[in-house]
């Protein structure tokens, strides 16, 4: 029976995901999303000063596709070798390896012109969804769910979320402070990424069922 409402939950929060992943999109469609954007661009970016800049550039570099490979590698030595999780490892690289594919589908759907004022760093390509945040969410979400399913103490899964929610998290205002972003495709990145996520778990579990 817990098996069945875990499996429920889990499409449950998958069909919210991509219903919400939607309604973002269309409101960027329609030009509607203004009102959200452009209060928080304001607030982030007027807490601009050399250290905060160092900060951001850290963050942005840990969402960097040079760092997940160094710690993917970790992964895959942990799983495959020490535990010997071969179907975990399966997991992890579908939806680390599957996310930027995604996003470069998606970009190239919705064709979102990027920020072009107050920009910190430069960069080429389209803007929603964020393809740091889909990348961060998709990597450090995946890695908090396998690891939460072989750490018992309570405070250490406290400590697991939280560590991981603030790397999300701030991954994600990193690119706004730049200013390569919108809020709007930092919100859209997760939302896909959360949904990626979802079906590669109700994927997984259906193969290991066989």
């Amino acid at each position: 029976m817990k098996l069945k409402i875990h499996s429920s939950l889990i499409y449950i929060l998958m069909i919210i995901c991509l219903l919400m992943f939607v309604g973002v999109a269309l409101a960027i469609g329609g030009n509607r999303v203004a009102f959200f954007d452009n209060p928080i661009i304001s607030f982030i970016q007027g807490l601009e000063s050399p250290a905060w800049t160092g900060v951001m550039m850290w963050f942005t570099a840990v969402g960097s596709a040079g760092v997940m490979i160094m710690i993917s590698i970790c992964t895959l030595f942990i799983l495959y070798v020490v535990f010997k999780h071969r179907q975990e490892l399966i997991l992890f690289f579908a939806v680390v390896l599957g996310s930027p594919l995604m996003n470069i589908m998606l970009k190239n759907i919705f064709k979102r012109v990027r920020p072009d004022l107050h920009r910190l760093i430069e960069i080429e390509g389209f803007s929603f969804p964020s393809g740091h945040s889909m990348a961060a969410f998709s990597f450090y979400g995946i890695l908090t769910y396998l690891m939460w399913r072989y750490t018992r103490p309570r405070a250490a899964r406290i400590i697991l979320l939280i560590c991981s929610a603030t790397m999300i998290l701030l991954i994600g205002v990193s690119r706004v402070y730049l200013g390569v972003h919108y809020p709007s495709d930092i919100i859209g990145g997760y939302l896909a990424s959360s949904a990626w996520i979802l079906i590669c778990i109700i994927c997984f579990k259906r193969f290991k069922k066989r």
